[in-house]
C-alpha cells in the first residue's frame, strides 16, 4: 500500500499528474480540484490510494487524508468502483457527500455522472452508517456541489496544461458567461474551456 507520494510535479493533465519520486515518475489519477493545487516544477505531497487489478496497478491521489478516506469508504458500496468514487469527489467535497448521504439527498448524488436514482438510493442505504457526519466547519450546511472555487481550479488546470495565464483567464470568463444557473463539475468546465482555446 502506497499511502502518499512526495516529490516534484513533473507533469499535470486534465485527470492525472506525474510525480517524480527520486527519478521515478509515478502517474497519479486525481480530481480536478486536487490537480488545481499542483504546480509543475514544484514539490508536492499527495495522499494516495493504490487500486490493484489483475492487469493494472493504479494510484489515485487526493487533496488530503480525509478525501482519501472517503474515496476508500465509497468503494465499500456495491457498484462503486474507484473511477466512480473519484467522480463523486470531483463533484462533491467529502463533507458534501457525508451530508448528502446522511440526509438521503438522492438528487445531489445523481449529479455525479454515472449515478442514477437507484444507484444513489443504494449508496445512501449502504453508506449511511459508514460515512459519518461532516467533519468540516459547515456541518449544518446543505449538500452542495463544489462550485465557488471552480474558476481558480479551471484556470490552474489550463496553466498546468501549458496555456498562458491571459488565455486561461479569457477561456474561464467565456465559460462563465455561458453558465445558466447550476454550475457543472470542474472536469466539465475544464473541457469547455479547452474547447474554447482550441477554436
Amino acid at each position: 500500500m502506497i499511502a502518499f507520494v512526495s516529490g516534484r510535479v513533473a507533469a499535470a493533465g486534465p485527470d492525472a499528474a506525474v510525480i517524480d519520486v527520486h527519478g521515478v515518475g509515478l502517474s497519479v489519477q486525481c480530481t480536478p480540484a486536487t490537480l488545481a493545487g499542483l504546480r509543475v516544477g514544484e514539490e508536492a505531497r499527495v495522499p494516495t490510494s493504490m487500486v490493484v487489478r489483475e492487469d493494472s496497478l493504479t494510484l489515485f491521489g487526493f487533496a488530503d487524508d480525509d478525501e482519501r478516506s472517503v474515496f476508500e469508504l465509497l468503494q465499500t458500496a456495491s457498484g462503486v468502483g474507484p473511477r466512480l468514487a473519484l467522480a463523486m469527489l470531483a463533484v462533491h467535497s467529502p463533507d458534501a457527500l457525508r451530508r448528502a448521504v446522511a440526509a438521503e439527498d438522492v438528487a445531489s448524488l445523481t449529479k455525479v455522472p454515472g449515478i442514477g436514482k437507484k444507484g444513489a438510493q443504494r449508496i445512501v442505504l449502504e453508506l449511511k452508517d459508514r460515512l459519518g457526519g461532516p467533519v468540516g466547519a459547515a456541518g449544518d450546511a446543505p449538500a452542495q456541489v463544489r462550485a465557488e472555487p471552480w474558476r481558480e481550479q479551471v484556470q490552474n488546470g489550463l496553466i498546468n496544461l501549458g496555456w498562458s495565464a491571459r488565455d486561461a483567464d479569457a477561456a474561464v470568463d467565456a465559460v462563465a458567461a455561458d453558465l445558466d444557473g447550476e454550475t457543472p463539475p470542474v472536469a466539465v468546465l475544464l473541457k469547455a474551456a479547452l474547447k474554447r482555446l482550441s477554436k
